[in-house]
């Protein structure tokens, strides 16, 4: 087993379109950045390149690179996807914290969780997606921006821990 943890924070702007985790999130800003500056799916390739001991996502996917400019950060985490099935790893689940003071996301998390899990080809309850806020504290809490954190376990895919298997209690 291995456990990587991700984290990334975007700057919200007017003129972009707002997008967490592969969703578009209606807003009146959307983050900066290179790409879809989709914060969410940032850290969860920072966690999963973490976990395979790989660097982060600016040594894989620079921006400076003119063909990463508006990529959709979808296909940099089906990238890292690829790198962990060659590695023949799979996440065993990934559990992630959004902090925006707005807009709530909450009526979206469902749609986040179907395109992460589908994108890593896992089973929809491997991924789970919290939102919260700062109270009203620093650059977050002022509308500036937000910022996510993940953190992933992956295990070799002989290794993988199926639903029916029975797992001892906790002590």
């Amino acid at each position: 087993m291995r456990i990587g943890f991700g984290y990334d924070v975007h700057r919200l702007v007017e003129g972009r379109k707002l997008i967490l985790g592969g969703v578009q999130v209606p807003y009146k800003k959307g983050l900066e950045g290179h790409s879809d500056a989709d914060v969410l799916l940032h850290a969860l390739c920072d966690a999963l390149l973490g976990a395979m001991g790989e660097g982060d996502i600016g040594r894989h996917f620079p921006n400076t690179e003119l063909r990463f400019r508006g990529i959709s950060s979808l296909r940099l985490l089906q990238n890292v996807a690829t790198m962990m099935a060659e590695r023949s790893l799979a996440v065993e689940n990934l559990d992630t914290t959004v902090v925006a003071e707005q807009p709530l996301i909450g009526p979206y998390i469902p749609q986040m969780v179907e395109k992460i899990a589908t994108t890593l080809e896992i089973p929809a309850g491997r991924v789970n997606i919290k939102a919260t806020t700062s109270e009203g504290l620093g650059f977050i809490g002022e509308g500036k921006g937000i910022v996510a954190y993940a953190v992933v376990l992956v295990t070799s895919k002989s290794d993988i821990i199926s639903p029916q298997r029975s797992r001892r209690p906790l002590r």
